[in-house]
């Protein structure tokens, strides 16, 4: 298939082009390399793909990959409307995978803007040019966030989600919401992933594996908030990987003969694991003892996460497999080889 990967320079949206393009498939990647995060890194991943940093930085340019024959890739913002569709219009995609987005929960508190500009505007400009240029089935990121203020866990899709708590999450919801309507409207599928807690290699820096690592091998004292007394389903990039491509390469005819055009799926590890517990498996691999910073709990997060993926293994035999210390060293392995440690 021709795919589009939106996010391509990104930590899902790179490994997700790679898996792709190392099972056959022809891939253009999207992204527009905001400064959210240290921009090196996202044309690091670039390099992976064959993309030279020269080439990946002008706007509005297509590049072609010197590592896969079937990758090339185009600096775009996903709010330029008219880019988008003259974009789709020349490359003729059957299936896209969007994964830009302006992620992170606390940031959303200080640049809300980001987030109606990347994750709305942009979400719809997406929607529109799928249902111009009859686009066979979208895939879209989602977040484990829009279950808010949720209590009963683990999280199934079936649960009310009308609670959020932070406006990155309301975001990701207005999304499936809007996702919904295009399906209902339009007749074409989509389907949400929510991703949960994700980790591993090239992993994002504002995430807590990357930060408590990076803190810890410098000295320095780690933030550990509502005291510890947090849970999270860590989810390893490769298991998270293998889901979304399932759900790519599965064709949609069946989805489309029963009118179930429109679907939301959870992603995730399949349980949930103390945050003192993870910190403890860094420490043990680091072989360095981590001096915590214990702090109240901060506004827009939640206590707990956990998913239930029983519809994810049902429909596309998923299963999570990476134990947590053994996606903790492979993520150490790749921090200090990367930055020299």
């Amino acid at each position: 298939m021709k795919i589009l990967v939106t996010g391509a320079a990104g930590f899902i949206g790179f490994y997700v082009s790679k898996s792709l393009l190392e099972r056959g498939h022809t891939v253009v990647g999207l992204d527009n390399l905001n400064d959210y995060y240290d921009v090196d890194l996202k044309y690091g991943r670039l390099g992976v793909l064959g993309i030279p940093r020269e080439q990946a930085e002008v706007f509005g340019q297509m590049a072609g990959s010197a590592t896969f024959e079937t990758f090339s890739f185009i600096r775009l913002p996903l709010e330029d409307r008219e880019g988008l569709q003259r974009f789709f219009k020349a490359e003729g995609f059957e299936v896209v995978c969007h994964l830009a987005a302006q992620a992170g929960v606390r940031y959303s508190l200080e640049n809300p803007e980001a987030y109606i500009d990347s994750n709305i505007v942009g979400f719809l400009n997406i929607l529109e040019c799928c249902r111009h240029h009859h686009i066979q089935h979208l895939v879209y990121a989602s977040s484990s966030s829009v279950y808010g203020a949720n209590t009963k866990v683990p999280f199934e899709t079936s649960d009310t989600v009308d609670h959020p708590v932070s406006l990155y999450a309301a975001t990701k919801k207005s999304n499936e919401l809007m996702a919904h309507t295009y399906s209902h409207l339009y007749g074409f599928p989509t389907t949400g992933l929510r991703f949960f807690t994700v980790y591993g290699p090239w992993g994002r820096p504002d995430m807590a594996m990357f930060l408590f690592t990076e803190a810890i091998l410098k000295g320095n004292p780690i933030k550990v908030f509502n005291h510890g007394n947090l849970e999270r389903d860590f989810t390893y990039i490769d298991d998270i990987t293998e889901g979304v491509v399932r759900v790519i390469e599965k064709p949609v005819e069946a989805r489309i003969q029963s009118g179930e055009l429109y679907k939301v799926y959870n992603i995730g590890n399949n349980q949930s694991v103390k945050l003192l517990d993870f910190i403890e498996a860094i420490e043990q691999t680091l072989g360095k003892k981590a001096e915590k910073q214990m702090l109240p709990m901060q506004p827009g997060d939640v206590e707990k996460t956990w998913a239930n993926v029983d519809d994810l293994i049902r429909d596309y035999g998923y299963q999570p497999n990476t134990p947590i210390r053994e996606g903790v060293q492979a993520f150490v392995t790749w921090y200090r080889e990367y930055y020299g440690v």
